[in-house]
């Protein structure tokens, strides 16, 4: 399959790209059934926490937790989330420094009022806002979304992977001065995605989900990027592939520089 996808000059400009139909419909089966099966699995298993919390996403995927009885399907996630047709891409783009972070899934709330929330990723750790806007054009932090069903699931600002919040930004995503978070912000663009399709974006970019116009959501997040300490100290060993699985892949540098990372902090 033949793809015309989108430069870095683009990126560079909007902090998002998407690539229309860069999945077969038989590699995307594939998927699905993985993760889907996954899912069950941690809902089952999370009922309270999901509910106490609110939750609409998981992360670890690939944590071995969930292949115990499926050591085959771990292997062929690995090798899903490194095909050529996603690490051909972002090399070209980001060249070949960039390592496996972790997966994520989105669905919708079992609270359907529950109103989605501006933010940068970063804003939910330790780190200051103060030192992620002086780090801002140092951090790479990627997430390639690949939705499993149709969706107009994301909300994006353009440009503001490249630039920290403007006076209302702020006032919004910290809900200051009776602002709150799910307010519609100017310049906003919505994203539609169809299965086989990918969006990449920064994720210290301003963004939102947007999960009430969807009736199911089912959204296979990749997260990738360049080392920073920002981001490395969240790497957890449980996600990676271990040697005997590594050698089973055709394309394991994502995995080998995420060992590398993780073994450097102890």
């Amino acid at each position: 399959m033949t793809h015309n996808l989108p430069d870095l000059d683009t990126y560079q400009t909007q902090g998002y790209l998407i690539a229309r139909q860069l999945f077969c419909p038989e590699a995307m089966a594939e998927l699905q059934s993985i993760v889907e099966r996954i899912h069950r699995q941690w809902a089952a298993e999370n009922g309270d926490l999901i509910r106490a919390n609110r939750l609409l996403n998981m992360h670890s995927l690939t944590d071995s937790r969930y292949f115990k009885e499926q050591a085959a399907e771990r292997q062929t996630l690995f090798a899903w989330i490194t095909q050529p047709a996603i690490t051909g891409w972002l090399t070209g783009l980001f060249g070949d420094e960039l390592y496996f972070h972790n997966s994520q899934l989105f669905f919708n709330p079992l609270d359907r009022e529950q109103l989605p929330y501006w933010h940068r990723d970063l804003q939910y750790s330790t780190v200051t806002d103060e030192a992620q806007q002086s780090e801002q054009g140092q951090l790479l932090a990627l997430h390639l979304r690949v939705p499993l069903l149709p969706e107009c699931g994301m909300a994006l600002i353009p440009g503001s992977h490249r630039r920290w919040d403007n006076h209302l930004e702020r006032e919004v995503r910290f809900e200051l001065n009776g602002h709150q978070k799910h307010e519609y912000l100017p310049g906003s663009v919505l994203i539609n995605l169809q299965p086989g399709d990918a969006l990449l974006f920064d994720a210290q970019m301003l963004h939102r989900g947007h999960y009430q116009s969807n009736s199911a959501r089912l959204a296979f997040d990749i997260c990738v990027g360049n080392y920073h300490p920002f981001t490395a100290a969240f790497l957890n060993k449980t996600v990676l592939p271990d040697q005997a699985e590594m050698a089973q892949l055709a394309n394991h540098d994502w995995y080998r520089r995420a060992w590398q990372i993780a073994e450097s902090l102890g």
